[in-house]
C-alpha cells in the first residue's frame, strides 16, 4: 500500500514539474515580476505594517500569497536587508545573492543549496544528545508577472528530543513532513515542494502545488493549517475590488486508515474561503469545506473525485453540516479582523463542525454540536520600538470537533490535523514577542494549554480526532478538558543572526522548556540547540 502512496505522490509531482516546463516554453508579453513567498510565521510577521496598518487594505488571511505592489518595497528592504557590496564571489553567495540567479527578459531564475545543521542536547531526565542533518535545495523563478514555479526537496537525518519520538512511533509520520523510516532513535526521510502558479489577468490565479495552505490572521489556523505534510492541490484565487475569492480542491492521505481495498487511504477535499475587505479597518471572511473518503462507504470500491463537490461556489451544500449520517465531512467557518489602532488588530475565527439547533444554546453538552473558536490580538512597532511584533492568542475546541465516524474522513492529512495540531478538546493560550534589529532576530513564544486525553485505548473522551465518534463516552453532559485532564507549558525562545535574506541563511541559538503533566505524572524536555539554518518553512514542534 505504501508503494501505492508513493507513486501516486510522485505521479502529482512530475504532473507538477511538466505543467512548469510547458509554460517555461510558453511566450508570454508583460510587465513586472511576479513574487511567490513560501509561509513562514517568522517571516510574514515583519511585514506586519504593511499587513495590518489602518493604511492599507489587504487580504491577509490566505497564506502563502503573492507579494503584490504595496508590500513589495518591504519585501524587497528585507531581502536586501544590510546589503554590502562584496568583491569576492564566495562572499556575495554567502551574504547577498542567490547561489544562482539570472534576470533577462523580464524573467527571473534562481537556485540555492539550503543546509539545515544543528546540534542539541536535552538535559530532562538523564540527558539526550539530539541533531538535524538536512541538506535541502530549490530552485523558482517567474516568467514575467503571468508565471511563477518554484520546488524544493530535503534530506533529513535527525535524533529527535523524546516527545517528538513518542509521536513519530504512534503516527508513523515525522511532524509536518512525511513518512520517515522510522526507528528506535534515528529517523530518516525526504520531503518535497512543488508550486506553479499561473496569473492570466489581474483578476486571476492558477496554481497547481504539493505544498500546504493557511487561513486566517493568527499563529494557529482553527480553519485550515499548515500543520500536516504537504498534500496536492489545484486552487483558483479570483480578487475583484474587495473581494477575494479561493476554492480548491485536494488530495490528502489516512496513512492510518484500515486498509479495506487498495487505494482506500486516499481522501478528498474540496475548501472555500470568501474574504471581504469592508473597509481599511474591518475584514470579514467567510470558509467551508468538504473531506470524503477515496472508496466507497461500503469499502469495497473506490469513489474517486465526487462530481457535485467539483462545484466552487461556497456554501452550495450547506446541509452537510447538519447531517451526522452523511459519509461526508463538512465544516464551515468564519474569519474576522478588526483593526483598533494603526499598529494594533482583534482577529478571530469560529469553526462548526455539526450543529443541533435545538440542542447548542442549551448548555446541555450533547456530542454532536462540534466547534472550535479563536480570538487573538497582534501588534507592530509596538510602544514605538521599530520591528517590535507582539502576538496573544486563545484557541479552544469541544469534544469530538473535527472527527467522524468513519475515521478516514476526518479533518487530517498523514496522520496530523488539517486545524490544529492539539486536535479537539483543548483550550490554549499563545504569546509570542518578536524583535529585529539589523541582522539580529530575538523570539519569545510561550504556550499554555489544557486538554483531556483518553485514559486507555478503549476510550473516547474527544481529543483523538482519528478515532470514530460512535464510540463515545456520553450523548449528553460533554465539556472541553473532559477526560484524563492535562496541562502543557511549552516555551520556546531564539536568537539567530542573518547571514544571507535571499534563502534565510542564519546562524541560530535556542532553548526550548516543555512540560506535559497529569495525574499519572510528567514528560519534561529542556533543551538548548545551535545550528546554521536556512530556508522559510513553517515546522510545529510546540504540541
Amino acid at each position: 500500500m505504501l508503494m501505492t502512496q508513493c507513486s501516486l505522490k510522485n505521479y502529482f509531482i512530475k504532473s507538477i514539474i511538466i505543467f512548469l516546463f510547458i509554460f517555461i516554453l510558453s511566450p508570454f508579453t508583460t510587465k513586472a515580476q511576479a513574487v511567490y513567498q513560501p509561509y513562514s510565521y517568522q517571516f510574514y510577521q515583519k511585514l506586519n505594517s504593511i499587513q495590518y496598518s489602518t493604511e492599507t487594505r489587504q487580504h491577509t488571511a490566505l497564506k502563502p500569497f503573492l507579494i503584490d505592489s504595496v508590500m513589495r518595497p518591504s519585501y524587497d528592504s528585507l531581502m536586501n536587508l544590510n546589503f554590502q557590496e562584496r568583491d569576492s564571489w564566495l562572499g556575495r553567495k554567502i551574504y547577498n545573492e542567490h547561489l544562482i540567479e539570472s534576470n533577462q527578459n523580464n524573467s527571473h531564475f534562481y537556485a540555492d543549496i539550503l543546509p539545515d545543521l544543528s546540534l542539541g542536547r536535552d538535559f530532562a531526565g538523564g540527558g539526550k544528545n539530539t541533531f538535524v542533518r538536512t541538506l535541502g535545495a530549490q530552485i523558482g523563478g517567474n516568467i514575467n508577472d503571468k508565471f511563477y514555479y518554484y520546488i524544493s526537496a530535503y534530506n533529513n537525518r535527525s535524533i529527535f528530543p523524546n516527545y517528538i519520538n513518542t509521536f513519530i512511533d504512534k503516527s508513523k509520520v515525522v511532524p509536518g513532513q512525511t513518512y520517515g523510516d522510522v526507528g528506535e532513535n534515528v529517523q530518516d526521510w525526504n520531503n518535497y515542494t512543488a508550486v506553479t502558479s499561473y496569473t492570466p489577468s489581474k483578476y486571476l490565479n492558477i496554481s497547481l502545488a504539493y505544498d500546504k495552505n493557511f487561513i486566517g490572521d493568527g499563529y494557529r489556523s482553527m480553519l485550515l493549517s499548515d500543520v500536516a505534510s504537504n498534500y496536492t492541490s489545484l486552487k483558483l484565487t479570483g480578487k475583484l475590488g474587495n473581494v477575494q475569492y479561493m476554492t480548491m480542491w485536494s488530495y490528502m492521505i489516512d496513512p492510518l486508515s484500515p486498509e479495506l481495498v487498495d487505494k482506500t487511504r486516499g481522501k478528498w477535499g474540496t475548501f472555500q474561503y470568501l474574504d471581504w475587505n469592508v473597509n481599511n479597518r474591518l475584514s470579514l471572511g467567510f470558509f467551508q469545506s468538504i473531506i470524503w473518503a477515496n472508496r466507497t462507504e461500503s469499502g469495497n470500491g473506490v469513489r474517486g473525485i465526487e462530481p457535485a463537490y467539483l462545484n466552487p461556489i461556497i456554501f452550495l451544500r450547506s446541509v452537510e453540516s447538519s447531517d451526522p449520517d452523511s459519509p461526508d465531512k463538512m465544516h464551515l467557518g468564519l474569519n474576522a479582523k478588526y483593526k483598533i489602532l494603526n499598529n494594533f488588530a482583534l482577529y478571530g475565527q469560529f469553526l462548526l463542525g455539526e450543529f443541533t439547533a435545538k440542542e447548542f444554546f442549551t448548555g446541555n453538552g450533547y456530542l454532536h454540536n462540534k466547534w472550535g473558536a479563536q480570538l487573538g490580538f497582534r501588534t507592530f512597532d509596538t510602544f514605538g520600538l521599530k520591528s517590535l511584533n507582539l502576538l496573544g492568542e486563545f484557541n479552544a475546541a469541544r469534544p469530538y470537533t473535527y472527527t467522524h465516524f468513519d475515521p478516514i474522513s476526518n479533518y487530517s492529512h498523514f496522520s496530523q490535523p488539517l486545524a490544529h495540531p492539539l486536535g479537539a478538546n483543548f483550550r490554549e493560550f499563545v504569546g509570542i514577542a518578536n524583535y529585529s534589529i539589523k541582522r539580529f532576530d530575538f523570539s519569545l513564544q510561550g504556550n499554555y494549554s489544557s486538554y483531556g486525553l483518553d485514559p486507555d485505548d478503549d476510550s473516547n473522551f474527544g481529543k483523538n480526532i482519528f478515532k470514530s465518534y460512535f464510540n463515545y463516552e456520553s450523548l449528553y453532559g460533554n465539556y472541553i478538558g473532559q477526560g484524563l485532564k492535562t496541562n502543557l507549558t511549552f516555551i520556546d525562545t531564539r536568537v539567530s543572526y542573518l547571514l544571507n535574506s535571499k534563502y534565510n541563511l542564519r546562524f541560530e541559538l535556542g532553548a526550548i522548556i516543555r512540560q506535559e503533566k497529569n495525574e499519572r505524572g510528567k514528560e519534561s524536555s529542556k533543551m538548548v540547540t545551535l545550528g546554521l539554518r536556512s530556508s522559510f518553512r513553517n515546522l510545529y514542534y510546540d504540541f
